[in-house]
């Protein structure tokens, strides 16, 4: 009798970037104890809220400054008690992305452009986050609901740009955000497909040949806006991802949000600019902070935000200089604060 060999069956191996997410901080008192800091040095305490834990990529926490409890990293992600208080002003949905949602997952607040709510995930928890109190459940479409996204879409021929976001959109696997982008490609009147996500600074590991293989051969003309806020995120890895992106033919762009304790000097700000070129990124918005609840304690006045940009504007060439900008509910584009 002939027997026949077992036949084994084995699943492809998740990507590196997928375990080393998985291995993200989730405490905030083990991130203290990797620096060496004192949770009483921190803050005042930390922050009873169980509705946004922390998240950490352990290769963002090793570009923290060990010791330090005002490390400008650190700030944007330990949750401090400071977003417990209830702060006049700051409100759930800061922005009103709830009344610009035209069909589950399709936010369309600006003539000829809308986003598209991929995923509710994020590689970080930012503390500032302005969608932190987001609905995702209800308003989050899985590819099975991608169906209306894309029928919506279809049917509003003045959309020529679509935005991906979330969460991150490049939380999700490739092969689900490829099949993606052939089924807005397929949409005649479509132009440019942009993407704005984290993780190429916070998870450089999440940048490879499958991302870059789908993002530049789409038809649509790709543009990635990433989102640092300090020139401490751009490490080496960081600096090679975006550096593969920009190789590919894909134009990168950063966005920042102007934090007191992170970013609030003239030095900072040029830092960052400087970093953001040298690793083939323009910086394009700087963010005032939308008025999230939990994020008071990173305000940062008007007068003060103008009087830094005079200073980045006398330092810098123009085409390092990003835009002062506020996103008020109702206006049909980005307030200039200039």
């Amino acid at each position: 009798m002939i027997t026949q060999p077992a036949i084994s069956f084995q699943s492809k191996p998740a990507p590196r970037w997928r375990r080393l997410l998985s291995e993200a901080i989730a405490s905030p008192r083990e991130l203290l104890r990797l620096l060496d800091i004192d949770p009483a040095a921190a803050g005042p305490e930390l922050s009873a809220d169980a509705g946004f834990r922390q998240r950490v990529p352990r290769g963002f926490a090793a570009r923290m400054r060990k010791g330090d409890p005002h490390d400008p990293l650190l700030r944007q992600v330990l949750p401090l008690a400071d977003e417990d208080a209830d702060t006049p002003g700051f409100v759930s949905d800061p922005v009103h992305d709830l009344g610009a949602e035209t069909v589950p997952g399709v936010l369309h607040k600006y003539h000829g452009r809308a986003l598209i709510i991929t995923t509710g995930a994020c590689a970080i928890h930012c503390r500032y986050c302005f969608r932190r109190h987001f609905p995702y459940g209800d308003s989050n479409p899985s590819p099975g609901q991608w169906r209306r996204a894309l029928e919506y879409l279809r049917d509003d021929t003045s959309i020529t740009e679509v935005i991906l976001s979330g969460g991150d959109p490049l939380s999700l696997p490739d092969a689900r955000l490829a099949e993606l982008a052939r089924a807005l490609a397929d949409i005649p009147h479509l132009k440019r497909l942009r993407v704005h996500t984290r993780l190429p600074v916070v998870l450089p590991e999440r940048v490879d040949e499958q991302l870059l293989d789908w993002l530049a051969g789409t038809r649509l003309k790709p543009v990635m806006v990433v989102h640092v806020n300090h020139a401490n995120e751009i490490d080496d890895a960081a600096r090679k991802a975006l550096r593969m992106i920009h190789d590919r033919g894909v134009p990168l762009l950063n966005q920042s949000v102007l934090l007191k304790g992170v970013n609030d000097s003239a030095d900072a700000l040029c830092d960052l600019s400087e970093a953001l070129f040298d690793a083939g990124a323009l910086p394009y918005y700087l963010h005032m902070l939308d008025p999230v609840r939990g994020a008071a304690h990173f305000h940062v006045e008007d007068a003060v935000a103008e009087k830094l940009l005079d200073i980045v504007r006398a330092r810098l060439p123009g085409y390092l200089v990003p835009r002062l900008v506020r996103e008020l509910a109702g206006l049909p584009y980005k307030l200039p604060l200039e």
